[in-house]
C-alpha cells in the first residue's frame, strides 16, 4: 500500500477509533447515576424485606424474594436450595430472634447486584443456639420482568480475636 493511500485512510481510521472509544465509555462507567441510585434504593428495600421476612418467618415474603434456582452456602459450608430455605423457616427449624445488619455495600454489574454486609445474629438451629457476627454476600439478578431476585447467598462467621483451633481455615 502506498504512502498516499495510507494518508487518506489515516483520518478515517482515527475517526473510527475515536467513535469506538466514545461508545465504550458508557459501558465502562456502568449504569447512569439516576438509574444506579434508583436500583440502590430498590436493593436496600429488598434487603430490609429479607431481614423482616427472616425475623417474622414470613414465608410469602421470602418466597417472592428468592429466585427459583436460588442456592445458598451456609456458614457451615452446606448448600441450601430455595425450597430448603423456605421449609426451614416455615417449620421453625431455623428461627432468628436478632438480625442486625450493618456495613452494607451494594455494587452493580449490569443486571446483577452484589450486596455485602455484616450481620449480628441470634438464632436457634437444629444444632442449638447460634449468635455472633457473620459477613455475608447476597447476589440479586434483575429478571426478564424487571424484578430483582436473590439468586445466591453465602455467610461466614467472623472470627473473634484470640486463640483459634489449628483446624480452622484461615
Amino acid at each position: 500500500m502506498g504512502t498516499a493511500c495510507r494518508q487518506k485512510q489515516a483520518p478515517w481510521l482515527f475517526a473510527a477509533a475515536l467513535a469506538l472509544a466514545a461508545m465504550a465509555v458508557p459501558l465502562a462507567a456502568g449504569m447512569p447515576l439516576a438509574q444506579r441510585h434508583e436500583s440502590r434504593h430498590e436493593i436496600d428495600q429488598l434487603e430490609d424485606e429479607w431481614r423482616d421476612a427472616i425475623l417474622t418467618s414470613n414465608i410469602k415474603a421470602l418466597d417472592s424474594l428468592l429466585a427459583f434456582d436460588y442456592m445458598a452456602v451456609t456458614p457451615s459450608g452446606t448448600l441450601q436450595s430455595r425450597d430448603e430455605a423456605i421449609e426451614n423457616l416455615r417449620t421453625g427449624r431455623v428461627h432468628f430472634t436478632r438480625l442486625t445488619v450493618t456495613d452494607r455495600k451494594v455494587r452493580f454489574y449490569g443486571t446483577t447486584a452484589v450486596v455485602t454486609s455484616l450481620a449480628n445474629v441470634q438464632a436457634t438451629t437444629p444444632d442449638g443456639q447460634v449468635s455472633g457476627n457473620y459477613r455475608y454476600t447476597r447476589v440479586y439478578v434483575r429478571n426478564a420482568q424487571g424484578a430483582w431476585k436473590i439468586v445466591s447467598f453465602e455467610a461466614s462467621r467472623v472470627r473473634e480475636p484470640g486463640p483459634h483451633k489449628h483446624s480452622e481455615l484461615h
